[in-house]
């Protein structure tokens, strides 16, 4: 079973940026696909951002050009830097990831390890 510890999380004015981690106890090279999501109260959980093997990205409409997702696979390191927040990003986020498929599919179904989350929130 693959661990993934959050940090970064916390309390942010609107406009400003924080910087989310997420460390995996398994090599991130290994993984076709590697992503984020957020869950806000009463709504469900959706996907922000992903990045597969060869680093190409994919990013939600309401986050693009403002968020950007990386990777450090010597640190086995995910990272999702989030500048201009707005109230509207308040939620909790997750890191995921996927070791079965040799493809990116990044749907809450494409991932099969989560993250315990991290609050994030913009006033």
């Amino acid at each position: 079973q693959v661990q993934l510890v959050e940090s970064g999380g916390g309390s942010v004015q609107a406009g400003g940026s924080l910087q989310l981690s997420c460390v995996l106890s398994a090599n991130t090279y290994a993984s076709y696909c590697l992503g984020w999501f957020r869950q806000a109260p009463g709504k469900e959980r959706e996907a922000v951002a992903s990045i597969d093997k060869i680093g190409t990205t994919t990013y939600a409409g309401s986050v693009k050009g403002r968020f950007t997702i990386s990777k450090d696979n010597g640190k086995n390191t995910l990272y999702l830097q989030m500048n201009s927040l707005k109230p509207e990003d308040t939620a909790i986020y997750y890191c995921a990831a996927d070791f079965r498929y040799q493809i990116c599919v990044p749907t809450y179904e494409g991932y099969n390890s989560w993250g315990q989350g991290t609050q994030v929130t913009v006033s």
